[in-house]
């Protein structure tokens, strides 16, 4: 199971709790006194992939590093509505002050895993692998891709400097997805991924030495004939991504085509979060 880097934790923590408390939690310090204490229950209330624990535990040990947390369930876990995922017991003012961000981000990322695990399940048998995209909330993309991993897809491009897709205004701009794929080989770039919106860009990119296709917004007849161009093309058969259209109504016509790779910005960009509760224990 990936585990997120603790740089990226405290990056993203950093961020959040500065946005949150500004100059302090206000009303806490009116209301609670400085030595009450509470305890909680962090409990799911639907049916959960689990992603994002050890951030919400960031969070909380920053403001109540004495608090006492029992783990009772792990990043990855498909959990059951009503399934208790932590208790905790500690200062009532820290943890109420840090109770929203420790939710938002564990409600966030399991609702990324979630919506992940379902396209995994959609394409199970296929042989086609799911990829996530760039498509992300800006400042969260390592924590967004570490949780579509737990969910079970593949982690593609991490940053511009990760990996060379030539994309459709790539391909306006010089010319032809041909003159686009030679301009890239020229450069020494290795792993030249180019994106195809017909059977003709195929045989361009193709004639120029591409190392690999994105399909991009194809119907499953158009894109089983570019599976089948490829295949006949001579020498080694190179990977076919298919993306564009993808959601879990279209995914598996997708996959039967017999490509390669499915990628789908929905995992990360439109995932809803799930919902997840924080309550005193009683």
């Amino acid at each position: 199971m990936p585990a997120p880097d603790a740089s990226d934790i405290k990056a993203a923590v950093d961020v959040a709790l500065a946005e949150d408390l500004g100059q302090g939690d206000i009303t806490t310090k009116a209301v609670i006194s400085e030595d009450s204490r509470l305890k909680l229950v962090m409990t799911t209330r639907q049916d959960i992939v689990l992603a994002g624990f050890p951030v919400a535990v960031e969070v909380l040990r920053r403001l109540a590093p004495d608090a006492d947390i029992l783990v009772k369930a792990a990043d990855g876990d498909s959990l059951k509505a009503g399934t208790v995922i932590a208790r905790l017991e500690g200062p009532a003012a820290a943890l109420l002050s840090a109770e929203r961000t420790a939710l938002n981000f564990l409600q966030t990322l399991s609702g990324i895993a979630t919506l992940t695990g379902a396209y995994v399940n959609a394409i199970e048998g296929t042989g086609a692998v799911l990829l996530d995209t760039r498509k992300t909330l800006p400042g969260l993309r390592a924590l967004s891709k570490y949780a579509t991993a737990i969910g079970g897809a593949t982690n593609h491009r991490m940053r511009l400097d990760d990996g060379v897709l030539i994309k459709d205004n790539h391909i306006a701009v010089a010319g032809s997805a041909g003159e686009a794929t030679r301009r890239a080989k020229a450069a020494g770039l290795k792993n030249v991924e180019v994106e195809c919106d017909t059977l003709g860009q195929v045989e361009e990119a193709l004639e120029a030495g591409a190392d690999s296709l994105l399909l991009d917004n194809m119907a499953p007849d158009m894109l089983a004939q570019a599976v089948e161009r490829v295949r006949e093309w001579p020498g080694e058969r190179i990977p076919l991504e298919a993306s564009g259209g993808v959601n879990l109504d279209t995914i598996r016509a997708i996959a039967e085509t017999g490509v390669d790779y499915i990628s789908a910005g929905a995992i990360t960009q439109s995932a809803p979060a799930v919902d997840i509760g924080l309550d005193l224990e009683t």
